[in-house]
């Protein structure tokens, strides 16, 4: 920190006394000192100020014409009642009247101290240059009779009129007591200076927006924020009335007004929506001001899901790619060359396959190739969410919204997807009533948290996915037709594992690889290979993996035993016998039907066609309209019917 002081010396005397005071921070540089001189007084303090002085010291005259003229602080190196007693005192001895020429800045009590002097005593002051030299020259005559006593510019004009004279010296008191004051008040304004440029950046800095005014609505503070917001350089808003350049801006007015703060209120300005608070900014218990902060919305709901996108990185992140899928068959690299183009775009894409085909592994890798890659991917299953739920989670809910809703609310999946890709599973399961809210969400591209009364914009890329067709929905009436063409914009299908048979043996290799790490690999032999490549896996990808575990664990592969995988082949095998018996009977009037065995007979065949599309035995059930129990009894009963 430079501490620089400047001092205008009324004399050389001054100057010297200083000099040995001070001779340390005079060689550094710490204090400067000019001699007083009548012909350049308007300039010396200027001098001074140009040269690093952050405080100028000087007397009397040289004083009264320094302040005012620079910008830093001036200090009066007072004459004091000793320093004038001194100089009386030592002029008597010439045995002449003394004329006292001091500055009507300075306190002299001469009746207080008149008994001391054994000489006659005229007092004269002055509050301008020309007023001393006509006092000067006045006492010209009676150069035989008088002797001046003063600062510097009186003894220069004593001098000039050939009249004896005494310098006014300075105590040692007196100038430390001026040079500590000047460095005190230096550091003070330092640091006040530090405050409030610390104050000026901070405010520069923040993500607020920062406008205050004083109480006559003078803007007297206009942050960088602001300036980027209100489209408005500082130069023309400071000094101005807030109502004549941001009438929008006038709850600032109304606080100033009714003396009450207002926050959170929503302010429409001409290109943005901001949420503001007005304070009034009081010192020592009065009020001064109003100061008034405001953010975007947008950008305030930008970083809220910038954040809640870091505390859950984790599980926004898409980790499959193209590459980590194996392609060994031509049906295989046919569907990802399709993706791949997918990827590439930023369509809504409609994704179809039975359950286990890898959806959802697909889905990542065309975000992980999309312009998107760097933003959050979001998955949901719609099918293992209750509507009540999924609803809250796909588009987020505020406090108070609900029984038990979160304290401060919740961001929707929707929300966390800003930017990325949210992939909606089993979308086919999704009720009527969710589906005319997505498809809301599609259309306006914004979606609104439940319990709120403001809606939040979106840029989220949406894939979707369905275990069956979705036009034959359409038909039952159980899908939207609207919502279809939204998301149906592209379509891709995933081939079922039988139909990708290149692909079996090079996956079932590589879950044995993945599981080996705890146990041993058995031996592939091609009797193996036949028996894999034969089987039709309705289970897909997702049977193939556990295939391959219990082949790690038993060195074994019973696709044709009584295990739950294996029972699809052995019912195959039973309905052809079945339809051989029902195909070898002749009907005629005589013949009596067994109604019962031929219902039984055609639930299996439905329950069939239904698992052939790829659904699960929650979602036949749920067709059927029966429990989950009741569905593997109707099984395990038509196995026996086949058996007979």
């Amino acid at each position: 920190m430079d501490r620089k002081i400047g001092i205008l010396a009324s004399d050389i005397g001054l100057k010297e006394t200083i000099s040995k005071l001070y001779s340390d921070d005079i060689k550094l540089g710490k204090i400067i000192i000019d001699i007083l001189d009548s012909e350049k007084l308007e300039e010396q303090g200027k001098l001074l100020e140009n040269m690093g002085a952050k405080a100028i010291i000087a007397r009397s005259g040289g004083y009264r014409h320094t302040i005012g003229k620079v910008s830093v602080p001036v200090i009066h190196l007072k004459i004091s009642t000793l320093d004038i007693l001194h100089a009386i005192k030592t002029a008597s001895k010439i045995k002449k009247d003394v004329v006292l020429l001091i500055s009507d800045l300075e306190y002299f009590d001469y009746d207080e101290w008149k008994e001391l002097f054994n000489c006659n005593v005229l007092i004269e002051k002055f509050n301008s240059n020309g007023e001393i030299e006509d006092i000067v020259s006045n006492y010209a005559s009676k150069q035989s009779t008088v002797i001046v006593v003063g600062g510097g510019i009186p003894c220069k004009l004593a001098q000039k009129y050939n009249l004896d004279y005494f310098y006014i010296g300075a105590s040692d008191d007196s100038i430390h007591q001026a040079i500590s004051q000047a460095w005190e008040l230096v550091d003070s304004l330092y640091e006040q200076k530090y405050k409030n440029e610390v104050l000026k950046t901070t405010l520069d800095e923040v993500h607020d927006a920062v406008v205050a005014v004083d109480m006559e609505d003078k803007i007297i503070f206009y942050n960088e924020r602001a300036k980027e917001l209100l489209k408005k350089d500082r130069e023309s808003v400071m000094d101005k009335k807030l109502l004549e350049v941001f009438p929008e801006l006038s709850i600032m007015k109304d606080v100033l007004k009714s003396k009450i703060n207002i926050y959170n209120e929503i302010i429409n300005l001409k290109r943005n929506v901001v949420a503001a608070n007005a304070s009034l900014l009081e010192v020592d218990s009065q009020v001064i001001g109003v100061l008034c902060s405001f953010q975007d919305i947008t950008k305030l709901q930008s970083l809220e899901k910038k954040i809640r996108y870091e505390l859950n990185k984790k599980g926004l992140i898409a980790k499959y790619k193209f590459e980590d899928i194996i392609n060994n068959d031509p049906v295989t690299k046919s569907t990802l060359a399709k993706a791949i183009k997918i990827g590439s775009s930023d369509s809504t894409a409609m994704i179809y396959g039975e359950s286990g085909t890898g959806k959802e592994m697909i889905a990542q890798s065309i975000h992980n190739i999309s312009d998107r890659k760097d933003e959050p991917f979001v998955a949901v299953n719609c099918a293992a969410i209750s509507e009540n739920l999924l609803e809250s989670e796909l588009f987020g809910y505020e406090e108070g919204a609900f029984t038990g809703a979160r304290k401060g609310g919740k961001p929707g999946l929707f929300e966390l997807a800003h930017r990325g890709t949210i992939f909606l599973d089993e979308i086919n399961s999704m009720t009527l009533n969710l589906q005319a809210k997505l498809l809301r969400v599609l259309e306006e591209k914004e979606v609104m948290r439940i319990g709120s009364d403001y809606v939040i914009p979106l840029d989220t890329r949406i894939l979707a996915a369905a275990n069956e067709g979705l036009k034959s929905k359409i038909e039952d009436g159980s899908f939207r037709k609207d919502l279809f063409y939204r998301l149906n914009i592209i379509e891709l299908h995933i081939p079922p594992l039988r139909a990708r048979e290149k692909d079996i043996i090079p996956i079932f290799k590589y879950y044995l690889s993945k599981f080996s790490e705890t146990y041993e690999v058995p031996i592939i032999n091609s009797q193996l290979e036949n028996k894999l490549m034969g089987y039709s896996w309705p289970g897909n990808v997702r049977e193939l993996r556990n295939i391959a575990q219990r082949y790690i664990m038993f060195g074994d592969v019973d696709l044709d035993g009584s295990n739950d995988i294996n029972v699809e082949n052995k019912r195959n095998i039973n309905e052809e016998q079945a339809e051989e018996k029902y195909n070898d009977i002749q009907i005629n009037s005589d013949t009596v039907l067994d109604i019962k065995e031929i219902n039984k007979f055609v639930e299996i065949k439905v329950i069939d066609m239904l698992e052939g599309q790829g659904m699960s035995k929650n979602n036949i059930a749920k067709v059927l309209g029966i429990s989950r129990s009741s569905l593997w009894n109707k099984l395990n009963s038509n196995n026996e019917m086949y058996k007979k």
